[in-house]
């Protein structure tokens, strides 16, 4: 049936339902069918259709690309931060979470593996970082090469410094990292 609801009323059987002619007041003040000044969805008037649904969100592709690059700044930036201050901040390690599980829940989605990917992105976000924060601390050695030559042609030295250096705090914070990467991507996922 394509007719609105509350069916028009009709003359007959309901004496409520009598037509008056088009522009009259109906008794009561209630206004009819295509009278002037009627509202949608008021007596007698069709409903509006309801609104559309917003488009399904869910491009698992291109959720794990960025958030893979997120990770990618996230280390970077991380990297930069720990030879800026010239020690390593764990607070930091929970932005690098953070920005992983935006970056897949909000483009990926509502796909349940983005959450669990957000995880071992995160961690290894915040591995990354240390390693590049650890290499560029060594390029500011007088003498010393490059950070990418560090990274490339010596990177078991940076690999054993990083060991050296890793206690429970960071391990603490590698674990909050991931589980951060996990409840954001969980949360913010559209």
């Amino acid at each position: 049936m394509s007719q609105s609801y509350p069916p028009p009323p009709q003359q007959g059987g309901n004496p409520y339902g009598q037509q008056q002619p088009y522009g009259q007041p109906q008794p009561g003040g209630f206004p009819q069918q295509g009278q002037p000044g009627q509202q949608p969805g008021g007596f007698g008037g069709g409903y509006p259709p309801p609104a559309p649904l917003p488009p399904a969100r869910s491009n698992v592709g291109l959720g794990i690309l960025v958030g893979v690059l997120a990770m990618i700044v996230a280390a970077l930036a991380y990297g930069g931060l720990i030879k800026l201050t010239e020690h390593e901040i764990g607070y930091a390690a929970l932005g690098v979470g953070a920005l992983v599980g935006v970056a897949l829940g909000k483009v990926g989605g509502r796909n349940p593996i983005l959450p669990f990917l957000g995880i071992p992105l995160a961690l290894l976000g915040v591995y990354l970082g240390q390693i590049f924060g650890i290499a560029l601390t060594i390029a500011d050695l007088p003498g010393a090469p490059d950070v990418m030559t560090i990274l490339t042609d010596h990177f078991d030295l940076v690999q054993e410094a990083w060991k050296e250096n890793v206690g429970g705090m960071d391990i603490l914070f590698f674990g909050l990292a991931g589980l951060e990467g996990f409840v954001i991507a969980k949360r913010v996922a559209a």
